[in-house]
């Protein structure tokens, strides 16, 4: 079940929507309400995966720019097999498959790994920490040599280096590319409503199959992504002005 939307309300049709008929907008009107949760979900879900793919991408990606022996195989391993295989794939073992050993199934995560909501947000994330990673590993490597030997010629230690020189100038080269991944894991979230879970295409397909019609559920699904996606470009644009300012001066 979703942390912060809750159950998936009745999929009775709102009242004050009755003599609308049963095509087109009418039906995305009287199940607004369906709508409206499974964005919520939808978002919920996004957002939370690439919080969590955040945290595991930045010191995995730190270890892959330094090469730090042992962790750096590991990583790659990782990374190789999350962003070399597709993303339905990998729900689809996690929901699926771990529920087949018993050794799972007697574990302190069953109560978990036996929830579709949580085996999505589990292949999400493991799938966008992948993805951010090399994001964040090419924006590492790239740190101009000058800003190191500004912060050596400082005095700043090894950590103080990272955090107040590395991460924060690789994080504003990889704001363009990680805007594309933040807009990718949104699209890829419909994989969720295959393993149950109501997100908009899973309310979209609800829809369908309870009116017997083809394209409606499926319409309304495409314009909530379609505004979804402008909101979160608009928002981002303000972002990359501000943090990348330097860059547009005087175009």
């Amino acid at each position: 079940m979703s942390l912060i939307c809750g159950r998936p309300p009745r999929t009775t049709p709102d009242p004050f929507f009755d003599g609308w008929g049963d095509s087109g907008a009418a039906l995305a009107l009287k199940h607004w309400n369906l709508f409206a949760h499974g964005a919520c979900t939808t978002l919920e879900l996004t957002a939370f995966a690439l919080i969590l793919g955040l945290c595991i991408a930045v010191p995995a990606a730190m270890a892959l720019a330094r090469g730090t022996p042992g962790a750096k195989w590991l990583i790659s391993g990782y990374v190789y097999v999350f962003r070399g295989s597709p993303l339905l794939v990998q729900a689809y073992l996690i929901y699926y498959g771990l529920s087949q050993f018993e050794a799972v199934r007697d574990s302190i995560f069953w109560p978990f790994l036996r929830d579709a909501y949580w085996c999505a947000l589990l292949a999400f994330t493991l799938n966008t920490g992948a993805y951010t990673t090399e994001i964040l590993r090419g924006a590492i490597v790239n740190t101009p040599k000058g800003e190191i030997e500004g912060a050596k010629a400082l005095g700043l230690s090894r950590f103080k280096t990272t955090w107040l020189i590395e991460l924060p100038s690789a994080f504003r080269r990889a704001l363009p590319q990680y805007s594309n991944e933040i807009i990718f894991m949104l699209h890829g979230s419909v994989i969720a409503s295959v393993i149950t879970i109501q997100d908009i295409l899973g309310v979209g397909r609800t829809v369908n199959a309870k009116y017997y019609v083809a394209y409606e559920g499926f319409i309304t699904a495409a314009l909530l992504y379609m505004v979804l996606t402008f909101m979160i470009v608009i928002a981002y644009r303000q972002v990359e002005r501000k943090y990348l300012a330097h860059l547009i001066v005087g175009r």
